[in-house]
């Protein structure tokens, strides 16, 4: 069978007055990452050294005719630039290159389009995509009538530009919907887990910093995981059960990146939201990077951009079997309560999941509390009380339930608190009241006994 040729690739990047050398050259390997993750070999890296980009050809009159030259000798395919070029720079680079242009973002919305798995990925890809295709329309000859419409669909007088035009606002507009009807969907989802009380821990991080593995090892899963850039975009959410019984869900998500493109951060918001509305975000870190610090940052900056600048954060620092001694003393001097893991072989898994408990107060306290059997709320928090906490003790007498557990701290009031108000008695519904007990003193000073009159 006949094998598609691989795309020969050259890489342009631009080092201004306000940059480092250092910085342009490890953005331009992190760029030679997300070429290889989109299909291409890498054959040509140009690196132009001036103040600011010129507004035109974004690297200038001289250096283009010479990176053409250059990309004639090797065989480039496609010019792939380390910044988000204007449409008016994409149209000269591409008659005076004489081949394929790609900027940043096109590269990366590309890698996302082959990631997308599911119908909602799908639909989030191909939203940043025509908003990013919107406004590079002017001189484009590519026929759009596969995003909508059709015969009959051209008004009077309407040129074939502005119906190109109608035709995207009108995909974007019923992709929108789609996804409004996603995040309402998962905002329900979430509701009912936060009835349920089980905490969310949200798994953030930038890309390949190793968060499915660290995913699949916290709840035994099978995730895809691989060191290549962008594999995870459809979010997974799965429940952990740790050896004392306490509960807790983990969600893995979408990598971030530096200078990650804004329309992909608006288009992936309902996937976003379960980083947003997460009761801890744990950042994964990849401990070996070069660039640490700057990967750090720019997680940071697209958490504000989402809206998740107040959930707590928890640093994980991953992958510290590849790093030295002295470069896990320093990690741990810099950042004192992070922890230090490594999601591959499991060290430091242990005391990562006591943080994680301590951080959600999922620490327990021994109570005994009483419950009427004949009453269907104290039968749903019997339930809940199984789910969320070691029963020690159940005692069943005469329709009453007495239950001594060690039951997570945060767990703790919303097992004492009463029941709703009871229905009308015409319908027929439960008229039973729970009163709030008073804690107690118990044995010891970690025992405390709960009591409810019902």
């Amino acid at each position: 069978m006949y094998a598609p040729r691989t795309e020969r690739a050259a890489l342009v990047g631009l080092v201004t007055a306000a940059g480092r050398r250092v910085d342009a050259d490890h953005s331009m390997d992190e760029l030679a990452g997300l070429a290889e993750a989109a299909g291409a070999q890498v054959v040509l890296r140009v690196l132009q050294e001036r103040p600011k980009p010129d507004p035109a050809t974004f690297i200038g009159s001289g250096k283009v005719a010479a990176l053409a030259a250059a990309c004639a000798e090797a065989d480039v395919d496609v010019v792939i630039f380390d910044s988000e070029l204007t449409p008016a720079q994409l149209r000269q680079l591409e008659e005076r290159l004489d081949r394929t242009v790609v900027d940043r973002t096109q590269l990366i919305l590309d890698i996302f389009a082959r990631r997308a798995k599911t119908r909602e990925g799908k639909w989030q890809v191909e939203l940043a995509q025509l908003k990013y295709l919107l406004p590079r329309l002017v001189g484009a000859g590519t026929a759009l009538s596969r995003l909508g419409g059709g015969i009959g669909t051209r008004g009077p007088g309407e040129t074939k530009l502005e119906t190109d035009r109608r035709r995207i606002r009108t995909r974007i507009q019923a992709i929108q919907r789609e996804i409004d009807h996603v995040r309402h969907r998962r905002s329900q989802l979430r509701e009912r887990r936060h009835k349920q009380s089980v905490p969310t821990v949200a798994l953030v991080g930038y890309t390949n910093a190793g968060k499915t593995t660290l995913f699949n090892r916290l709840t035994h899963e099978h995730a895809l995981a691989s060191d290549a850039l962008f594999v995870t975009l459809d979010p997974l959410l799965r429940r952990v059960r740790l050896p004392d019984r306490r509960e807790l869900l983990v969600s893995d998500t979408v990598g971030f990146i530096d200078r990650l493109p804004h329309a992909l951060v608006a288009a992936f918001r309902a996937t976003l939201e379960e980083v947003v509305e997460a009761d801890v975000a744990l950042h994964v870190i990849d401990a070996g990077a070069p660039e640490r610090e700057r990967q750090v940052a720019a997680v940071r900056r697209v958490l504000d951009e989402v809206g998740a600048s107040e959930v707590p954060v928890l640093d994980a620092y991953n992958k510290i079997d590849t790093i030295t001694a002295d470069e896990r003393r320093r990690i741990a001097a810099h950042d004192p309560g992070a922890a230090l893991i490594s999601a591959r072989t499991g060290e430091g898994l242990g005391e990562l999941v006591q943080m994680i408990a301590s951080r959600l107060a999922l620490d327990t306290r021994r109570i005994t509390i009483a419950f009427d059997s004949g009453n269907a709320f104290d039968r749903e928090q019997i339930a809940r009380l199984y789910r969320v906490a070691r029963v020690v003790s159940h005692i069943a007498t005469n329709g009453r339930v007495v239950i001594e557990a060690d039951v997570p701290r945060r767990y703790i009031a919303r097992l004492t608190t009463p029941a709703p108000p009871p229905f009308d008695d015409a319908q027929g519904a439960p008229t039973l009241r729970q009163a709030q007990g008073r804690p107690e003193q118990g044995r010891g000073a970690s025992e405390v006994k709960g009591r409810r009159r019902v």
